[in-house]
């Protein structure tokens, strides 16, 4: 007997369809994987099943958890659900999360709203749901609010929150995409371990076909809202009867044809970082006493030529991301000195960083914390505009936005819409048309393409190399994605514990690691080839 069942469910918001005739079921202990591009209407059915759909939104079928019909439940009927039997894990972290709250509170929120523990009880169980997903007390306290952890980390607080009750249901919404190689297989065990314990049924949502592949026993492809084909997970990606079937696994195991990129290494670097160090205070919880700090950089330097691409990659937490906004001038460093153009940025203000501005750029891990949701797409890809010599005008503005929305894949049509009518890979996209629209000398890139589908992102990484060859755009790419360092970059920086371990060409440290931090990173990315061939091996 199934735990859900999803019949003919069709959706409209207004007068735009977004789901057509949906057919799944996930029964008791069993993972489906949803799969499908971006704003194929994944993350839409998902929010069917929660019943946290927009005013406007039109349901028709049938959705059934339990016994329960979804679609004629009242909203006190949902609230004791969500939370409790139906779990969720969202698709953005630091959007899921209360910035006011600390992680400890918000982890122990439900448990005492559910069960009606006791302070100390949820606590006691928070904590240890925090433990198991690799946020122990010793190093992340429960005291830490959410903008003092990595987006990885700040996954990991959602994915505890989602199981702290042991839901008969987890709704899993691109769980592992903001985690680093190493944790993504980490939390993708726990998960099955939690499956497997309490015959918890899972409903994993994935544009990354070699994650779904490792985890799901039966798999749902979407496109456009319909569904492609759907069976067994080793059959179905081992035939690819449906032409979108070898379409989406072709995209999953490609490498851009611009594999590598030709920039200038001799000269005068165009980045220049010596000595970095980042350290932050601890708390003080009285007058006399002070927590240790912590020392998030320590002792960095690298350089990046005209026209080069290095990526830094390492686990999260490790200090990428503090590193990529001392380089952007948006902290400061504790020591050391960050050059760019041959001119030192470290301490100057934001004013004398001006002209600086102009030739960097960046696109955020984050996609939507990085737009204001009260304005519109063509105010925000236009916002770097500002700082031009030479102010395009109305017309001009206007264009130069168009133009990068069809660079990265978007339309015309989509300037007059605000953040929220957008995927989040729709959203990435918007950012990286907003670095790229000044035509900059050096983007910084965090994770720039993490929350896109297979095939965009190939498209992407093209799209990077491209614009490196025709204008010359240097890259940092900041990534846990091996398989991007590989296609788009010339150097590859490790990362750990806040130093570089590791640095070295590109395929001679993904090929022939030395340090432990990137052999484990090298051991634990996903293989598309490498999961249907273990898929096939267990059904004998």
């Amino acid at each position: 007997m199934s735990l859900l069942d999803i019949e003919n469910l069709s959706l409209t918001i207004g007068d735009t369809p977004i789901l057509k005739d949906i057919e799944l079921s996930v029964a008791p202990g069993e993972v489906m994987g949803l799969v499908g591009e971006s704003g194929s209407g994944k993350s839409m059915t998902a929010l069917t099943v929660m019943q946290l759909l927009p005013h406007a939104a039109r349901a028709t079928g049938r959705v059934t958890f339990d016994g329960i019909d979804i679609l004629a439940a009242t909203e006190d009927q949902m609230c004791a659900l969500r939370g409790d039997d139906i779990g969720m894990v969202f698709q953005e972290p630091m959007t899921a999360l209360n910035p006011v709250k600390t992680i400890g509170e918000q982890v122990a929120e439900g448990i005492r709203w559910h069960t009606k523990a006791s302070r100390a009880e949820a606590e006691d169980r928070a904590r240890k749901m925090l433990d198991r997903v690799g946020l122990p007390e010793a190093k992340f306290p429960m005291s830490r609010y959410p903008h003092e952890l990595s987006g990885g980390q700040r996954q990991r607080v959602v994915i505890a929150i989602a199981c702290a009750l042991k839901p008969k249901l987890l709704i899993a919404d691109e769980p592992t995409t903001a985690l680093d190689v190493v944790l993504q297989a980490q939390i993708l065990d726990l998960l099955r371990d939690l499956v497997a314990e309490s015959r918890m049924g899972l409903l994993l949502i994935s544009h990354d076909l070699a994650v779904v592949t490792e985890m799901a026993d039966r798999i749902t492809i979407l496109r456009h809202g319909e569904v492609m084909e759907a069976g067994d997970t080793a059959r179905t990606l081992s035939e690819q009867f449906h032409p979108y079937t070898r379409q989406l696994a072709q995209a999953s195991m490609h490498v851009p044809a611009r594999a590598r990129l030709h920039g200038n290494e001799t000269g005068r670097p165009l980045l220049q970082v010596e000595g970095v160090t980042r350290d932050y205070p601890g708390r003080r919880p009285s007058l006399f006493k002070r927590a240790p700090g912590i020392r998030a950089v320590d002792d960095v330097s690298l350089s990046i030529a005209p026209g080069r691409s290095v990526a830094l990659v390492g686990r999260s937490g490790c200090g990428k991301s503090t590193l990529a906004r001392m380089i952007l001038a948006l902290d400061r460093p504790t020591s050391g000195t960050i050059s760019f153009r041959g001119e030192t940025i470290t301490g100057k203000s934001q004013a004398e960083l001006k002209p600086a501005r102009r030739d960097m750029q960046v696109v955020f891990q984050d996609p939507y914390g990085s737009f204001d949701p009260r304005q519109k797409v063509e105010k925000l890809v236009a916002e770097p505009l500002h700082v031009l010599e030479k102010k395009p005008t109305r017309a001009e503005r206007h264009e130069m936005v168009a133009h990068a929305l069809h660079e990265v894949g978007l339309d015309q049509r989509d300037m007059d819409k605000y953040p929220h009518e957008f995927s989040g890979g729709q959203r990435q996209r918007l950012s990286i048309a907003r670095a790229i629209i000044t035509r900059p000398k050096l983007v910084v890139a965090d994770e720039p393409v993490s929350a896109l589908d297979v095939s965009i992102r190939a498209q992407i990484l093209d799209l990077f190399a491209e614009l490196n060859q025709k204008l010359g755009i240097a890259y940092l790419f900041i990534t846990h994605d091996l398989t991007v360092a590989r296609a788009i970059t010339d150097e590859v920086l490790v990362m750990h514990d806040g130093k570089i371990v590791e640095r070295g060409k590109t395929n001679e440290v993904l090929d022939h690691p030395q340090s432990e931090a990137a052999k484990a990173l090298v051991t634990a990315a996903p293989d598309l080839h490498r999961a249907i061939a273990r898929r096939m091996q267990e059904q004998g």
